[in-house]
């Protein structure tokens, strides 16, 4: 007899493995076309948004995405071992870049006293923070704070929003 919890199990897999299977099957320029409007559509949010939980819930949710996708073609059989090895790393760093996100947050909010949202996209940094000052060495703070944790240089932006 199957239990209850085995089933849901067995049900949120077999979904995820159809999406998955969906995903691939899918041709180029639908996705490409997909890409497009899902990356003007996210650039509209963030000009429209103005608070950082709902900065910090969108952008884990797209990250939970990526990263869902990612262990189910991990986990899929077709393929390579080379594949699979540079879709663990891109995983490993995901985690990586939110662990270190959280961080500086944490460490902006102690040292300065500034609630910030900080986002990391390859070699470029956003920081946007609610505060009533709004000026060059209050920015250039933040700026090396972010900075110290990373071994690369980082183009960071520094923006100011009031309460």
């Amino acid at each position: 007899m199957i239990k209850k919890q085995n089933l849901w199990l067995l049900t949120l897999f077999s979904l995820i493995l159809i999406l998955g299977v969906y995903y691939v099957t899918m041709p180029n320029e639908v996705l490409e076309k997909i890409n497009i409007k899902t990356e003007e559509l996210k650039e509209d949010k963030v000009e429209e948004e103005s608070s950082l939980t709902s900065l910090r819930v969108s952008k884990e949710t797209t990250r939970k995405e990526k990263i869902d996708s990612l262990e189910s073609s991990l986990a899929s059989d077709n393929l390579t071992s080379s594949e699979k090895n540079n879709t663990y790393e891109l995983l490993k760093y995901l985690n990586e870049i939110q662990g270190i996100e959280e961080k500086l947050e944490k460490k902006i909010k102690k040292e300065l006293g500034l609630d910030c949202y900080i986002k990391i996209d390859n070699s470029d940094a956003n920081a946007i923070c609610i505060s009533k000052e709004h000026d060059k060495t209050l920015a250039n703070k933040i700026m090396r704070l972010v900075q110290q944790t990373q071994k690369n240089k980082l183009n960071i932006t520094v923006k100011f929003q009031k309460n």
